[in-house]
């Protein structure tokens, strides 16, 4: 397959997509609706079955080491929708976002660990097309235990 824009935008980022999402159960990662429109499910920071974090955001996790899983998170969505659509150039624009941050009660500063995953969209799709609107949620405990999802 030939070099797609948006894969060598995050090879010059020094990124790669995981092999598949992590994840698996009773539920698929992508599905259309609509006239082009997709929900991708909830990832995780695990890449190629690895977890470089694990806990509450605030707690056993610093602001910065979340950013970094909600970069992972989003490579999992990444690839979701590369294994689903065959290249990342036919995505044209990310639309809503939720993010759920794993936190203690009281944790006020979880939008900026959700910033790592717009980040990273911005960086490969561009302001236009790859910021979507963006929600993000603090919770005591995600699976696995991710910081992030």
């Amino acid at each position: 397959m030939e070099n797609e824009a948006v894969e060598q935008k995050l090879r010059e980022l020094g990124y790669a997509l995981p092999a598949r999402p992590e994840g698996g159960g009773s539920y698929v990662h992508v599905k259309e609706f609509g006239d082009g429109l997709a929900y991708v499910s909830g990832c995780g920071p695990e890449l190629d079955g690895a977890l470089a974090f694990r806990g509450q955001v605030g707690a056993e996790v610093s602001l910065e080491e979340a950013r970094q899983c909600a970069v992972h998170c989003v490579l999992n969505v990444l690839s979701a929708l590369k294994l689903h659509l065959g290249s990342l150039d036919r995505v044209k624009s990310f639309v809503k976002m939720t993010v759920f941050v794993a936190c203690p009660p009281g944790q006020a500063d979880i939008p900026r660990a959700a910033d790592g995953a717009t980040w990273l969209l911005e960086q490969l799709f561009g302001r236009e097309r790859g910021v979507p609107t963006r929600t993000t949620v603090g919770v005591t405990a995600l699976a696995d235990p991710f910081p992030v999802e």
